[in-house]
């Protein structure tokens, strides 16, 4: 049916253009290592061997090249010492140092492309031993406006957005999103989470993740999780940062800038993929979303995460954030571009209403903001101006990172 039909879709583009490839091709320019990060599954490979098709590919998820990597770093070296894409570096992080030393001899522009799935990991060796040496670009899964090229005529409605997520297995394998996400979910995450984190009770860590999914949104009380997880509350931190370095969950901190005021301080907690959302929350189709009482949520998470994705491909990765303050006057979403500040408010309703403006005016009010600056986002197709607010559909957010006028 609906997935069927974006296969066939598939098979007439090949290879969806990721908007990120841009900027992946300056990083090549710039420096001698280019790291691709980002969860499993996002496209990572599909990607570098696309944009770097003459290099040659060599995955560690392989147990011989693994081996040979521990083993023998200097032979494998002899044999991939450049114009090469090293796929899942994580497994031997001791490369990172051998790797330091072949680019510290002579400047050799994208002389090696490294992907890796655990961000802090990554991170932590790239800043031992690539500093500077290193242009780092994130791969998440498909952007709304990269799923556009999947639809002809034919418009997915915004819950079957929010159920399909946007893994490209989903699209490019004909594979139903449920059968995706609960393979996904025990087999790369449970994988990852291991390997990150030496939890033993994989079974209370499944509990306390579909937890999570409920609070998408909203603000992250670690107490409250610790007392419905039966974990303690440092145990919560360190899970959450496990599911942060595996490129699952990420916070929106709140925004302070500017402001005498008493603003909340604790940050909120949303996924990268609305599909995982929907599979931990047992929704399957899109009647049981269509009515279920965290739909508004899911659409919140769907909006925010897509618009984390499209700063990521634009490379010019504004700050991101969200305002409320102790009369529970809240801001969905601020991007923070140095100069000026976009204010978003995201509702989920098919139907403009002017009360959904609200907020916006209590802002503009509070700040000043010029009408250019102030945007609402829900699931309706009309898009106008008014009062002074830019009201836009979900697909039309790309235009929030057009440059400044």
């Amino acid at each position: 049916m609906f997935v069927q039909f974006v296969f066939l879709i598939f098979k007439l583009y090949k290879m969806v253009p990721r908007h990120i490839q841009k900027e992946i091709l300056q990083l090549a320019k710039e420096f001698p290592v280019v790291a691709l990060l980002g969860p499993r599954q996002s496209g990572k490979t599909t990607l570098s061997k696309m944009l770097f098709p003459d290099y040659v590919y060599v995955s560690l998820e392989d147990p011989d090249n693994r081996d040979r990597a521990k083993t023998d770093p200097r032979g494998f070296f002899n044999t991939y010492n450049q114009h090469v894409i090293i796929d899942e570096i994580q497994y031997v992080p001791e490369l990172f140092s051998y790797i330091q030393g072949l680019v510290d001899e002579a400047f050799i522009p994208a002389r090696f492309i490294i992907t890796g799935s655990q961000n802090y990991l990554m991170s932590e060796k790239i800043s031992q031993s690539l500093a500077g040496r290193v242009g780092i670009a994130t791969i998440l899964p498909f952007s709304l406006r990269e799923l556009s090229a999947f639809f002809s005529n034919e418009k997915p409605t915004t819950d079957q957005i929010m159920l399909n997520g946007s893994y490209p297995p989903v699209f490019d394998r004909n594979i139903r999103p449920d059968s995706f996400y609960a393979t996904y979910f025990s087999t790369y995450l449970e994988r990852d989470v291991r390997m990150l984190s030496n939890i033993s009770d994989f079974g209370r860590f499944n509990t306390f993740i579909r937890l999570l999914a409920g609070r998408t949104g909203q603000l992250l009380n670690k107490n409250e999780l610790s007392v419905e997880a039966g974990i303690s509350h440092n145990t919560v931190e360190s899970w959450i940062s496990v599911l942060e370095a595996a490129y699952v969950v990420f916070r929106l901190r709140p925004w302070f800038k500017n402001f005498n005021k008493r603003l909340v301080k604790q940050p909120k907690l949303y996924f990268y993929d609305t599909g995982l959302v929907c599979y931990l929350l047992g929704l399957r189709n899109a009647m049981s979303l269509s009515s279920h009482y965290y739909r508004g949520h899911l659409f919140e998470n769907l909006i925010i995460s897509d618009i984390v994705k499209e700063n990521q491909n634009s490379g010019n990765r504004y700050g991101v954030w969200f305002w409320r303050d102790n009369h529970k006057k809240e801001i969905d979403l601020i991007i923070d571009r140095g100069q000026r500040a976009q204010a978003i408010e995201i509702k989920s309703g098919d139907t403009f209403r002017a009360e959904f403006l609200g907020a916006l005016l209590y802002w503009r009010a509070l700040t000043g903001a010029p009408k250019k600056d102030l945007y609402l986002v829900y699931s309706g197709e009309k898009t106008m101006e008014y009062m002074g607010v830019r009201v836009l559909n979900h697909h039309q957010l790309p235009l929030l990172f057009e440059p400044s006028p």
